[in-house]
Order: structure tokens, then sequence, then C-alpha cells
């Protein structure tokens, strides 16, 4: 039977990127005002409301109700379906993609699977671009659901963060941190533990925080080549990303061409936390 994936716009995909793929929106919300992400909200547009609007955003996960409209249409279309949400550790979508799951078992006949990418943003993203490789070379939903669950655990990703101001708004870290760090030009380095996000270093200045980002990928034993990987940046301008990819050309050259590095805006799932200034590298790790 063909295949459906569906995930959420946290995964840093469009609805218009593979025509087996549907992108459910997470919802962003200034003050009262409420968005769908990718629908009724561009990336461009967050991050312009991010800088604009006096309210810090808040993000909210698709419901049950919406996934359960999403994999029902899919399976009275005659598709399997794969459902691949954002960490279960750091949103409800997981829960609420079982919820709508177990709510349609024995009304179909199809297969319906749902992933924990225990990940989010890019590391989501490259488990979505997995699945969808698998799905073009003829794998069926159990298949690809199997290989997904075997690999997660492969999956790496490093965020430089560029100011602590975001994080300050949003309550994770305090006034007087953020004070301190800004002070002392903090970078942070970020990456995502067992679904959980976690701050590996703080380096001060902007080449020191690419430093240790450079050295965290190393530490990890480097990246898989042969399975999907992504870059990304966040706000209007990707600028900071280039100069880390100038600073560590040994990082890729040689294995993939300038012009291909998969260089992607992310969203308001991270956005929100991080703003603008921010970039990432997601990745499967070596086999060892």
């Amino acid at each position: 039977m063909p295949v459906r994936i569906i995930t959420d716009s946290g995964s840093e995909y469009r609805p218009t990127d593979h025509p087996a793929l549907q992108v459910l929106p997470l919802t962003v919300a200034f003050g009262g005002e409420t968005f769908r992400e990718g629908e009724d909200l561009s990336r461009e547009r967050f991050y312009e409301l991010l800088t604009e609007r006096p309210e810090h955003p808040t993000t909210g996960q698709v419901t049950p109700f919406v996934f359960g409209e999403a994999i029902a249409r899919a399976l009275e279309a005659g598709d399997d379906v794969v459902v691949i949400t954002m960490s279960s550790v750091l949103s409800g979508t997981y829960q609420s993609a079982c919820i709508a799951a177990e709510g349609l078992r024995g009304k179909f006949s199809g297969t319906v699977r749902v992933v924990d990418s225990l990940n989010m943003t890019l590391g989501e993203r490259i488990v979505v671009e997995y699945a969808l490789r698998l799905l073009d070379a003829g794998a069926t939903a159990d298949e690809i659901a199997d290989a997904l669950e075997a690999n997660v655990g492969r999956v790496h990703i490093f965020g430089l963060i560029d100011t602590l101001e975001y994080l300050k708004r949003g309550g994770r870290i305090s006034a007087a941190a953020g004070a301190v760090g800004e002070l002392l030009s903090i970078k942070p380095v970020i990456t995502v533990t067992d679904g959980a996000v976690e701050i590996l270093g703080k380096a001060r200045g902007a080449k020191g925080g690419r430093t240790l980002l450079h050295r965290e990928i190393s530490r990890v034993g480097g990246i898989d080549f042969d399975m999907p990987g992504a870059l990304g940046y966040s706000g209007s301008s990707d600028k900071l990303l280039r100069r880390y990819l100038d600073d560590y050309r040994d990082l890729w050259e040689g294995t993939i061409a300038e012009d291909d590095l998969p260089i992607s805006q992310v969203g308001a799932a991270i956005g929100c936390h991080v703003g603008p200034g921010g970039i990432a590298v997601a990745f499967f790790g070596k086999v060892s």
C-alpha cells in the first residue's frame, strides 16, 4: 500500500516539500493573536513579529483532533500512515498523535505507526527526511517506522545561540543571568539528549562559540554523510552560519558541494527561545 508521512511543522518541513508528506501546523501566539505556523504565519513574518511585538510568543502542540482528521483522511484514501513528531519530552504533540491513532484503531484496515523523533527542529527534520528516503525506495509503513525507531538514537543536533535575550524573555533563564551573559558575550552551545534540551557549554564571543560547536561535533565521532543532515539559522539572515561554514570547511569540504549544503531557516518552535542569529547542525552519527 502507498504510505503517507505526517509530521508537525516543528520539523521545519513545508507542506509542498514532498507529495507523500503532510505537515500539520503548530500554533504560535503573540498575546491574544494566534497563528498557524506555515499556513497563516511564514517564518519570515514570525521573526518580524518576534522583534516588533512586546509580548513573548508561545507555541502550541498539534491537537489529537487535528491528527485524527489527517490520519483518517490518509486511511480513507487507502494509504498506510507513519506519523513523526517532535520529542515527547519537549511537547505533547507525540501524545496527541498517539491518542488520535488509538481512537481510530479498528475503524480502518490500514497501518498507523507513531514515531517519537526524540528531537526537535533540524533533528526532527532529518528523521522525517530519512523516512521519505525509505518511502521513495519502496519501504512499507512498518519498515519505515522500524528503521526510524532503530536510528533516532544516532541523531545529534548542536546549536549556537547568539543572544540570551529571548531565553530571558521566555523565562528560561533569570534576568540577572541574562544580563551578565550579555555583558560577557556568552554564547551557549545547546543539544538535545534523550529528548531534552541541554546546555553543553558556554563560550566567550562568537568565535569561541563556533569553536565549541565544532569540538562537540568531533567529540561524538563525526558525521555520517550517507544519511540525511541539515544546517539551519534563526532570524532573517544566514550570515553567521555562512561564517561558521567558512571557518570549518574541513568538516564538509570534499564530501559535499557548497551549493548542495542543506541549509534552512528554522521556525517558531525553536526560534521563540533562541531569537535571531542562532545556528544549528543536525546529523546522524557514524555507526561504530
